[in-house]
Formats: C-alpha cells, structure tokens, sequence
C-alpha cells in the first residue's frame, strides 16, 4: 500500500464549527471560479509565492494561483507521491524542496489526465521571492516549462535582530522592519505593477488598494481577538484542524468583503464557544503546539488524540500571525505598509530570532505544554529555523518532539505511526 492510501482512510477532520464548513465551500466554488478564469477562459493570471504582495493582483482584479495553496490542492487529492516520483524520473534531483517543488513536478508530470485542472495554462508571470537557494532554480525552470517569465523580488538582510519584533509590528513597522529594506521592496512592486498594467492591460488602482489595505486590517483584528481569546480559554474552544481552515481560506481573499464578513463569523463562533464553556475535546489535559506548516494530506491527525490522551492542539503558526504580521497603522503611507509586510514574512515564520522569540513568547501565552515541529527532510530553511526554535522552547521549559515528515510529500507519513510518535513522546516526558 502506498503512503497516499495509507493517510486517505484518516484525513478527515471533524468539524465544530459552521464556519469551517462555510470557508471549505466558499473556497470550493472559489476554486471551480479560477478554473473558470484560468483555464476556460484564459484570463491573464499569475503563480505566486505566499509571501508575494497578493494585494497588487487583487486590486487589478488579476486572478492568481498561490504556489502553497496548489501544492496543497495537489497533496490533498493524493497526488503528490506520483508527481514527485516524475520529477526524480526527468533528472531533477530527489531531495527537492518538496512544498515549493510539488507544482513544478506537476507540470514536468505533464499528465492532464491525473492533474487538477488539467495543468495550469500558461501564466503572465511567475513571482517569487528570493528568500532562499531553492527559489530561483524552480520558478526559473517552472516559468520556462510554462512558456512564461519569471519576475524575482529580492530578500534583503534584515539586519534588527530584535526577538520581540512582534510587540513593535503594527505601530512602528518602518522601524521593525528597516526603511531601507521597505525601500527597495517599494521600488519591485512598483516594477511589477508596470510589468502588469504592460501585459495585461489592467490597471493598478490607488483608490482601491487603499481600502484593501484598510479592510485588510478590519479582518486581521478579528482574526486576532479569536487568536487571544482561544490562547486564554479553558479548554480550548477549536483545535487548529478548524483554526487553520477559518484563517487561511480567508487570507487568501484577504481584504474582500466576505473575507472580512468570515473573519467575524469565526470569531463569533470561537467567543460563543467559550462562553458555553464548549471545547475541542471533553477531556482536555494538554495543550500542545505545531511548528510549521500544515500536513495537508492528513488532517484527521491534530485530533488523533484529543479524547484518547486529552492532547489537543491548541496553536499552529497561522492564526496568531494575523495580529504582528498584518495589521498596520497604515499612517497615509498603504504601499509601504505593504512592502513591511511583505518584506520579512518568511524570516520571521522561519529563521530565529524572529521565529523562536515569536514562538516562545505564544507558548507562555498560550499555556503550552509541550511542542511538536515539522522538520521537512528536504527543506534547508526550514530546518535550521526549526532546531533553533526548539532549542528555545526547550530551554523555556517546552518539551518538544521533532518529526521528520513533509508536508505535501505522502510519501514519509504513516498517520498510525506519527500518531504513535506523539503519545509515545507525551507519555517519555511524563505529560500523559
């Protein structure tokens, strides 16, 4: 049997929450709508990294195809362990950056019959940070399989090393975050905009990227009061199986009137809960913490152990970032709000010590009890800011498990066996 059949028995989740089932068919029909756009009717589009200024497209009403969210739509219909095999069988080497490769290795696949959409068309262009080794050999090689160009941003060095960088985010980002640096991340998306406006015929508007920004605030607010009130609640109202869903499926609309009406309704929902005194789990006993980024192919497994052991995962990195890492006193200046946003994403999800000053202080906040981080095999940055993070939390008096799993690749998860590491783990410690 293989890794893909192995997790299809146990990737459901269960559901609480009437938003959650909300966002999965708002993004559905989303999803059937872009196929539209894309596919059908060949609208100009783009494929961008996750930490890529959506804002730009969305004010230019340009339809785009987030590298992260396709790789996740690939490894949720199960598809990732035949993709990759492909790759490794047209030369390109086996330990590839998995969750940034997996749409290159659809399109080298090149198998309309098996994948979604068919296989994305050619795009406009191609956009990408440059925030690590990896990035310019896949988007470059994508871009030219594709037919299409690839448009670089730089990854400056962000030289303020201060751990509590999130405390400063929203009202002093130009200093947090460097003028310089915003600078020069002003300068690409104003290049990008022409690029754009000259290939599609679109044009970039003031007026509405302006309330974009502003209702972008409005959606992260709410976002983060359910973020604070889940981390003080006893017990935790919704496990991150919903928490992830209710915020990602909306960032990825971030800004649009039913992102921000979602955003709301999640909250609502998560105060009611606590009111009510309801929680993810009957018999809560330990609160635990995932590091990075989802397993997509196995969601059923944050709640494997909820009523067995009463461990619930109460924090995954998502939600809480919606407060330090969006929200802006925009100060009359959007576009630079913008680039500060844009400008250290990755490095403060992924490289100490941003990432581990972030990440113990949620743990202290939280109340957690114990850590569980992804290592992906084959993902370098990931790594290194992982260990590091653990090192951290370990010393804060966190026990943490570290996994060596993937997470679009189905290939190196055994959901019995990485449900087994857990509580073997919780148990060694003395938590279960």
């Amino acid at each position: 049997m293989s890794a893909d059949a192995k997790t299809s028995a146990n990737q459901r989740s269960r559901k609480t929450l009437a938003c959650t089932s909300e966002a999965t068919a708002y993004q559905k029909a989303f999803g059937a709508d872009l196929r539209r756009r894309v596919v059908e009717e060949r609208e100009p589009y783009a494929i961008v990294q996750a930490d890529t200024p959506h804002e730009i497209f969305h004010a230019m009403d340009i339809p785009i195809v987030t590298n992260q969210w396709w790789s996740a739509y690939i490894s949720a219909k199960q598809l990732s362990t035949r993709y990759f095999d492909k790759l490794v069988e047209a030369g390109y080497p086996a330990n590839s950056c998995k969750y940034c490769s997996l749409g290159l290795a659809c399109t080298v696949a090149n198998e309309p019959e098996t994948a979604p959409w068919g296989g994305l068309p050619t795009p406009t262009v191609l956009v990408a940070r440059l925030t690590c080794d990896c990035i310019q050999q896949v988007f470059g090689q994508w871009a030219h399989l594709l037919g299409s160009e690839f448009f670089p941003m730089e990854a400056p060095a962000w030289v303020d090393k201060d751990p509590r960088w999130f405390a400063h985010a929203r009202d002093e980002w130009m200093r947090v975050y460097q003028p310089d640096r915003i600078a020069q991340m002003v300068r690409e998306m104003a290049d990008l905009i022409a690029l754009l406006e000259n290939r599609t015929g679109r044009k970039f508007d003031e007026a509405k990227f302006h309330h974009l920004m502003e209702q972008i605030n409005v959606q992260e607010g709410y976002i983060w009061e359910a973020a604070q009130a889940i981390g003080t609640a006893r017990p935790c109202p919704v496990s991150i199986a919903e928490q992830m869903p209710n915020t990602m499926i909306p960032q990825w609309h971030r800004g649009s009137d039913w992102a921000v009406a979602h955003a709301k309704k999640f909250r609502d929902e998560v105060q009611a809960k606590i009111a009510a005194g309801e929680g993810a789990s009957t018999n809560e006993k330990l609160r635990l913490m995932w590091i990075g980024a989802g397993v997509w192919h196995d969601p059923g497994f944050y709640q494997a152990l909820e009523e067995s052991l009463g461990a619930v995962f109460v924090w995954s990195m998502y939600m809480p970032f919606a407060g330090p890492a969006y929200i802006r006193d925009l100060q009359g200046k959007p576009m630079e709000a913008l680039a500060s946003r844009v400008a250290s994403m990755n490095e403060t999800l992924h490289l100490p010590p941003w990432m581990s000053g972030w990440m113990t202080s949620e743990a202290e906040r939280c109340g957690i009890d114990a850590a569980v981080v992804l290592l992906p095999p084959d993902n370098r940055l990931s790594q290194s800011g992982n260990k590091i993070t653990a090192q951290a939390l370990e010393a804060a008096g966190v026990p943490v498990l570290m996994i060596d799993a993937d997470m679009v690749d189905a290939r190196v998860w055994d959901h019995d066996r990485m449900v087994g590491m857990v509580a073997d783990f919780l148990q060694r410690r003395g938590l279960a």
